[in-house]
């Protein structure tokens, strides 16, 4: 029989037989297309014929599809979907990867072929996408170590594969941690709960299999925990929970992991040539060297610290008046904040969740990309990888654009947070490849019968992913390594961050915020009031965010600290974090440093947001949020480009010019002095 994932698709839109797959089919599927892909990478190396645009840079393009089709299936299923049978195949996989991978860019002979195209570059008449896929193709096996003498070249394949090891071991253990924590709850426990998040909990407890309610790991049940629940001792052993995964000791304890981590990577750029790990990285990214990055985030620490200060003081006022000893605690903010925010803004999420029905929400980030770009969204009948997964096939003007995926509820064994991913990348080679675009959120899942209701900030969550999803499904490129997201990780953060803004669109909530049990739209009353609260907190999550990014930087703009919590901790007190606010992602749980592509990266969404804020003003400055020139000066030169140009040069196209920090301070209201 055929192995179900080297098979021809015969699905609709060529999407993965997930029905037919079973755990069994990966390792033998995996073996013998990383057997076909070595076998091509061969071939290209050792062609008999001289090297040229066609018959070395396009055919290594063309390498890997079988690959690239197996692991797009198993690591879909591996962060969504883990079993300890699949976490065992992952820990073989990665090792076997990361030396493919090494084996490729340091292979002599093909780095010499892509070399001699290089250096022949002026004679070659290429069109400018083949000229930059060129240049990155080059520019990477160098930043890949292919100039390396031979003693190097070895070194850094053990580090390679060492880092696969250590990457993959951090995520499991983090799953692992967030899948086995609970806090029980009795009934009693639930007083001066809102509703929704009682239901929150209760549901929790029966996907759990407990007695009675449980409060989880999942942000969507444990933040409006916090948020809610006037019992401090609970608050507090639900926020340490949450803040101490990856740092529990045993076997799912990441800081040693951390610490090698940092080691090699450290050792890996100097290798390379580079002063620091993160100088390697930043070479390539808009920010370009780790002193512009920390200009960046401390031109906004400032005014960001003396906001968060200031509501510091008001929340502790707050809890003193409630009886309870100062001084505020980590645990203590989300609740008196919330109170806060009721009393400033009349603002109750409780009253303010039905407006947000999931359902409505994903009608309203479909209806704003009809207004922008065209599109259109037909619900899908198609075998996916989980009964809560949905897809729509995407049109525009009766062309197939592709496959949009949603699975949007949280679940035990699958990864926190949210995030977008391709299970197919558009591309023009090797005929017109439309994208399979997938987005993971972790919403509470609903009672059988009732509709899933979304905070403001899930909402918010759902238009960031679906810009990303945007970034893929409007590629118009010939090569899949320039399609949809394949840019610098501060850009790559522009559409996602960008596409928020219609969420706060007056006519949009009008429409699409309407109760799930009335039907009525959202009041123009509260809806005012929700968007005047727009930056409300926004001191605490600014300082949340930077004291991660300033301490990835510092892990890596240096040499390796020989213990990193304690660089954390000096890192923390010299910019001096408020004492009631901690790190957005503390190092044993940053999962986008350390199993993920952020490493000295993490500043990226604050340096994309100066560009989103001016983005969205084009928008502004014409009257018309959908207005049709300025959607489609974003989409020809920023959402359709991929990586076929440097990113300032395809912002400069959009809008000009570049932004400068102005716009996000004015955007997050901490150009104002603190109330």
């Amino acid at each position: 029989m055929t192995n179900p994932l080297l098979a021809p698709r015969t699905a609709p839109f060529e999407l993965p037989a997930f029905a037919a797959v079973s755990d069994a089919d990966f390792a033998p599927a995996f073996d013998q297309a990383l057997s076909d892909a070595r076998a091509e990478i061969a071939a290209i190396a050792e062609a008999p014929e001289p090297p040229d645009f066609a018959n070395t840079i396009e055919a290594l393009e063309r390498t890997g599809q079988a690959l690239s089709d197996v692991l797009s299936v198993f690591f879909l299923l591996a962060s969504v979907s883990s079993t300890p049978e699949r976490e065992a195949l992952q820990r073989a996989f990665s090792p076997k990867l990361a030396k493919f991978s090494s084996d490729v860019v340091l292979n002599r002979a093909l780095f010499a072929r892509i070399d001699a195209v290089w250096q022949a570059r002026e004679t070659l008449d290429l069109t400018a996408e083949q000229a930059r896929l060129l240049e990155l193709k080059h520019r990477d096996f160098v930043r890949a170590g292919a100039a390396l003498p031979e003693e190097g070249r070895g070194r850094l394949r053990e580090i390679n594969t060492r880092l696969a090891e250590l990457s993959t071991a951090f995520a499991q253990n983090l799953l692992a941690d967030e899948r086995d924590w609970t806090m029980p709850l009795a009934e009693a426990d639930l007083a001066g709960l809102p509703g929704f998040v009682a239901d929150a909990t209760r549901a929790a407890g029966a996907e759990r299999g407990a007695d009675g309610p449980v409060v989880t790991l999942s942000r969507s049940v444990i933040v409006p925990f916090l948020q809610f629940s006037p019992r401090r001792d609970l608050r507090k052993a639900a926020y340490e929970a949450w803040t101490s995964r990856g740092a529990r000791g045993g076997a799912t304890d990441n800081r040693a992991i951390v610490a090698e981590t940092l080691t090699l990577r450290a050792e890996r750029a100097a290798l390379l040539g580079y002063d620091s790990y993160a100088a390697y990285v930043l070479e390539t990214e808009m920010a370009r060297t780790p002193g512009n990055v920390r200009d960046l985030l401390m031109q906004v620490w400032a005014p960001a610290r003396a906001r968060a200060e200031a509501d510091a003081a008001i929340l502790e006022q707050m809890l003193v008046a409630d009886g309870l000893s100062a001084p505020l605690e980590p645990w203590d903010w989300h609740y008196y904040s919330e109170k806060r925010r009721r009393a400033l803004h009349d603002l109750d999420e409780a009253e303010l969740k039905p407006y947000l029905q999931l359902d409505r929400m994903i009608e309203a980030a479909f209806d704003c990309a009809h207004r922008l770009f065209g599109l259109d969204f037909a619900p899908l009948d198609v075998d996916l990888h989980h009964p809560d997964a949905r897809a729509w096939e995407v049109t525009r003007d009766g062309r197939h654009m592709g496959v949009f995926i949603g699975d949007y509820f949280a679940r035990a064994g699958k990864r926190s947070g949210a995030w977008c991913s391709a299970l197919r990348s558009q591309q023009k080679l090797m005929g017109e490849i439309r994208p399979h675009v997938l987005n993971v959120c972790n919403f509470s899942k609903p009672a059988e019968g009732r509709p899933a209701l979304l905070s403001y900030d899930d909402a918010r969550t759902l238009f960031h992913e679906f810009g990303h999803a945007l970034h893929q499904m409007l590629s118009d490129v010939t090569y899949e390594s320039l399609s949809g997201t394949s840019v610098p990780r501060d850009f790559v953060e522009l559409p996602s961050q960008l596409y928020e803004h219609w969420l706060e669109v007056p006519e949009v909530l009008e429409r699409f915020a309407t109760h799930a049990e009335t039907g009525q739209p959202m009041p123009e009353a509260m809806r005012d009031r929700v968007l005047a609260a727009a930056t409300y907190d926004m001191g605490f999550q600014t300082v949340e965010f930077i004291a991660s990014a300033l301490v990835d930087l510092e892990f890596h703009d240096g040499p390796a600290p020989a213990d990193p919590m304690q660089k954390q901790a000096e890192v923390l007190e010299a910019i001096g974090l408020p004492r009631a606010i901690r790190m957005r992602h503390a190092t044993p749980h940053f999962a986008h440093v350390f199993a993920g592509g952020y490493a000295s990266a993490y500043y990226s969404y604050m340096w994309s947001e100066v560009m989103d804020a001016d983005a969205f003003a084009a928008f502004e400055e014409t009257g018309d949020a959908f207005d049709p020139a300025t959607a489609r000066a974003l989409e020809d030169n920023v959402l359709s480009t991929g990586g076929t140009a440097e990113p300032d040069a395809l912002y400069t196209a959009f809008r000009g010019r570049l932004p400068g920090v102005e716009a996000l301070l004015k955007g997050r209201g901490l150009d104002l002095e603190p109330a």
